[in-house]
């Protein structure tokens, strides 16, 4: 599991200064990245790989409004891998308390071809042991 803190700003929110529900998306993204960094991997690095990861499903769970300057935890971990699959369980905390939660499924594909994909070895060896210390 990796966490990582991120800062409520205006952008993020409504004119009632509640965050936007589309934009917990882009906090949970953020929280997949940084879970790939943890683990020694970023999106270019990949890219160059010709590894292309992209959202096949997302189911979300709206539980308490995040507001204007909170400081908010996003939390990820990964799933156990399938051949070219993988979900990812993420959660957004404000002090503690659950705001959000994503179910998001991540597919591996060739990134010039557009056709699923196995997962790199390495890839695959760290999402095992993250789901495994879960």
């Amino acid at each position: 599991m990796t966490s990582i803190d991120l800062r409520v700003y205006i952008e993020d929110t409504d004119a009632g200064g509640i965050v936007y529900h589309a934009n917990y998306l882009n906090y949970l993204e953020r929280g997949r990245t940084e879970w790939l960094r943890a683990k020694g991997f970023d999106q270019n690095s990949l890219l160059a790989r010709n590894v292309a990861l992209v959202v096949r499903r997302l189911e979300c769970q709206y539980r308490l409004p995040a507001q204007l300057d909170d400081l908010l935890t996003v939390e990820t971990v990964a799933g156990i891998p399938r051949h070219c699959t993988v979900a990812f369980e993420q959660q957004v905390m404000r002090d503690g308390k659950l705001l959000f939660r994503g179910m998001v499924d991540i597919a591996c594909i060739d990134a010039t071809r557009y056709k699923p994909a196995r997962w790199p070895e390495d890839l695959l060896s760290a999402m095992t042991l993250d789901s495994q210390n879960a």
